[in-house]
């Protein structure tokens, strides 16, 4: 069952130099449950079109659909907090003049769940199910590593009970052992409670091992779509090859990928 649909979905900007089609045409459809991986490169249209779905832009053509209902482009606080956000710089992602419960809290304080009592508990079940101990909030966010804040980011989405997450390259400024925690700790929430996810990002050995199927996007158009596994071993297009190509090279099934790969169809 689909739980987000994008509808023949465009993003024009009018600029002095005249329109940039950012996101041209593109449908596709986000299962329950699933991690559907958007990846292409820099000006690709992936994070424009994660705007649309957050609702930071509005389309201009197309429909967004969300668990059946089209979703406007000026959307009721209920609207907002079904679809919620993690950020690439955990750092800038929180005010350094808050303390790390005071910006989780917040999301819980606009929505008004549960009752002002409840919060603080709930805030702090929030960082223990990301690997944190309740009393972290306390501290400020610049007391915190890269790894622990990304956390906080995820715990800041989860407090407030989304059904869908969008991750914006959420581990790209951790190195690559925190990042492989991180995914892992995503992979677990998503599956413990039955979270969804849209996954963007311009690396595909990020997702390879949390994606469901992955959508390959290029000059804002939608390329290719289809299973993780099936898309490494068998890509349509050059371009996925290409992306295929700058993945590293970790044992010997992935070098024979790349060879095969490189031979051509």
């Amino acid at each position: 069952m689909s739980l987000l649909s994008l509808d023949h979905l465009s993003k024009t900007f009018r600029t002095a130099g005249g329109p940039v089609h950012a996101v041209r045409d593109v449908s596709l459809e986000v299962k329950s449950g699933e991690c559907l991986a958007i990846v292409g490169e820099s000006g690709s249209g992936k994070t424009t079109l994660a705007n649309m779905i957050l609702g930071i832009l509005a389309p201009s053509a197309g429909e967004i659909r969300f668990d059946g209902q089209a979703l406007p482009a000026r959307r009721t606080a209920t609207e907002r907090r079904r679809i919620q956000f993690v950020q690439q710089n955990p750092l800038s992602a929180l005010n350094p003049k808050r303390s790390v419960g005071a910006s989780i809290r917040l999301g819980l304080d606009t929505y008004r769940i549960g009752g002002r009592a409840e919060r603080w508990p709930a805030v702090e079940a929030a960082l223990e199910a990301v690997g944190l101990p309740g009393e972290m909030r306390h501290r400020a966010p610049a007391a915190l590593s890269g790894g622990q804040r990304q956390r906080v980011g995820i715990a800041r989405a989860l407090a407030v009970e989304p059904q869908l997450i969008v991750l914006d390259e959420p581990t790209s400024a951790l190195d690559v052992l925190v990042q492989a925690r991180v995914l892992r700790l995503l992979d677990r929430l998503r599956r413990e409670r039955g979270l969804t996810y849209v996954f963007i990002t311009h690396d595909l050995a990020v997702v390879r091992n949390i994606a469901d199927r992955i959508a390959v996007f290029r000059a804002g158009r939608l390329i290719e779509l289809g299973e993780t596994a099936a898309l490494f071993n068998d890509p349509k297009t050059d371009y996925t090859r290409s992306l295929i190509g700058a993945v590293p090279v970790v044992d010997e099934s992935e070098l024979e990928l790349r060879t095969r790969l490189a031979e051509g169809p």
